[in-house]
């Protein structure tokens, strides 16, 4: 199972990756004037893109029921923090913020704490009884239950729903877009995952597979580009297996269809998806990416490993050569498509040998980026219940900081490869380092900088690439 993760500028995609365990903190919510008789909540999104779009899905029901948003938690009545059980460091310090969370009910006593998403389901009686962190535990399924919740806590009592669904789409919800720039916006497409990849608790925290009728997600797409948005990406754990299929109304939609349908809405919409599962992912998706200029030739296809027993281990249902045939089918019929992954490094038993062949697979694939793990052991998980973690710490370290520095060599040739190059950015704001330049992104996921000469946010600009680094293209107005 590939992990989902937000678009990452810069470097953040190349380096040990911290956007697991990073805090996304929204602004404010474009819903109305906030005032001393509105009830405010404050939230924090750790983790994924699903993660964060499921908050997303949370503003619009306490939207619902009144709340405002703050940026400042000490404001707030309501503090919802949304985590991650991907991997232990960031449990911890979702449990760090907690503490800091509880000192602020000491000195406001109806201040109500709620824990949502992944750790919620896995961890509810730890969090509400022994540690006493929080006053309401919802899980990924739960959030239309949110209202009721709030009540019992507001009347002193511990809320908790962590049942998981076997239809709960949110489709009817039109989420709150937080921390946006007007430009890119996530849409969900499928709940929950069918693969039970050794190594990873979402089967167990978002439960199984649902793919959200089609109809509502081109009128969410629809609705944004309306709205002035001109980047959507298409989320899922597995995007690949997307399908729908209502008999009652003879609809049966695969995902090629759907990425089809929502690339029509209109030429200036561009569409991204995350993330690809090699089993899944079948020439017809790639055919229709070559067929509209507005679906973004970059696909992120996790590889989580370049040993075939190793991935066997892992239960990804698929081998090496699998995998380098999909690479081959995606260069033939995309040739300029940019490919991003998923490494661990350090799974149960992997040798040196196998560790090499890992290196060996990013050299011959030739990554643009990659998202780079040290192995993390999950409790619940396959190889928690059935492998040893015997690869030391150290050792694991070892492996990681070799392929990140591979990494960081063949994003730098895929780079400068670039160069002289004329590319497609879509505008999302000003450069990090200079407000004098804007920063944005071409068909293959790439950070492009350029000066500013006159252009918009959101516009789409022709440009010159005529210098890089490791982790940016650096370019002019054609």
């Amino acid at each position: 199972m590939g992990n989902i993760h937000a678009p990452v500028q810069g470097g953040k995609a190349l380096s040990i990756s911290n956007e697991l365990d990073a805090i996304c903190q929204v602004d404010a919510l474009p819903l109305k004037e906030l005032n001393n008789n509105v009830k405010k909540f404050y939230i924090e999104s750790y983790g994924c893109a699903m993660n964060l779009n499921d908050s997303e899905i949370v503003a619009a029901i306490l939207a619902r029921e009144g709340f405002g948003n703050t940026t400042n938690f000490f404001e707030a009545d309501l503090i919802l923090i949304n985590t991650c059980s991907i991997r232990e460091n960031a449990e911890e310090r979702i449990r760090a913020r907690l503490r800091e969370f509880k000192k602020a009910k000491k000195e406001n006593r109806d201040l109500v704490i709620a824990v949502l998403g992944c750790m919620a389901e896995r961890l509810k009686a730890k969090l509400l009884e022994e540690e006493k962190l929080v006053d309401i535990v919802v899980g990924p399924d739960a959030y239309r239950d949110l209202p009721i919740l709030i009540a019992k806590a507001d009347a002193g009592e511990k809320g908790v729903n962590v049942l998981l669904s076997r239809d709960e789409t949110y489709a009817d919800i039109n989420p709150v877009r937080l921390s946006s720039n007007g430009v890119n916006a996530f849409v969900s497409i499928t709940r929950g995952c069918n693969n039970m990849c050794a190594f990873c608790v979402v089967p167990f925290t978002r439960g199984r597979e649902r793919s959200r009728p089609a109809d509502s997600i081109v009128a969410e797409a629809q609705g944004l580009f309306n709205e002035g948005y001109r980047e959507v990406t298409l989320l899922g754990q597995n995007v690949d297996s997307y399908h729908y299929i209502n008999e009652e109304q003879n609809v049966n939609i695969t995902f090629a269809q759907l990425l089809e349908k929502v690339a029509l809405i209109d030429p200036r919409l561009r569409v991204r998806f995350s993330t690809s599962h090699p089993k899944d992912m079948k020439n017809d998706v790639l055919h229709i990416i070559a067929q509209y200029h507005n679906i973004c030739n970059n696909i992120h296809l996790p590889v989580q490993h370049g040993n075939s027993r190793i991935l066997e281990l892992m239960n990804r249902t698929y081998d090496r050569a699998w995998y380098m045939d999909r690479i081959a089918a995606i260069r033939s019929i995309l040739p300029d498509c940019g490919i991003s992954t998923d490494i661990i490094t350090g799974f149960c038993s992997e040798t040196e040998d196998e560790h090499r062949d890992t290196l060996s697979l990013m050299r011959e694939v030739g990554y643009e980026f990659a998202y780079m793990f040290a192995y993390s052991e999950r409790p619940g998980t396959l190889a928690h219940r059935k492998y040893s973690d015997d690869i030391p710490e150290d050792v694991k370290k070892r492996r990681l900081a070799e392929v990140i520095e591979l990494q960081l060599q063949l994003s730098h040739e895929s780079n400068l490869r670039d160069i002289n190059k004329i590319t497609e950015v879509l505008i999302e704001g000003d450069s990090k380092k200079s407000n004098l330049h804007w920063q944005g992104r071409n068909p293959q996921n790439k950070v492009v900088v350029f000066p500013k000469d006159g252009e918009s946010i959101g516009d789409y600009i022709m440009v010159k690439i005529i210098n890089c680094t490791q982790a940016t293209l650096i370019g002019e107005k054609v």
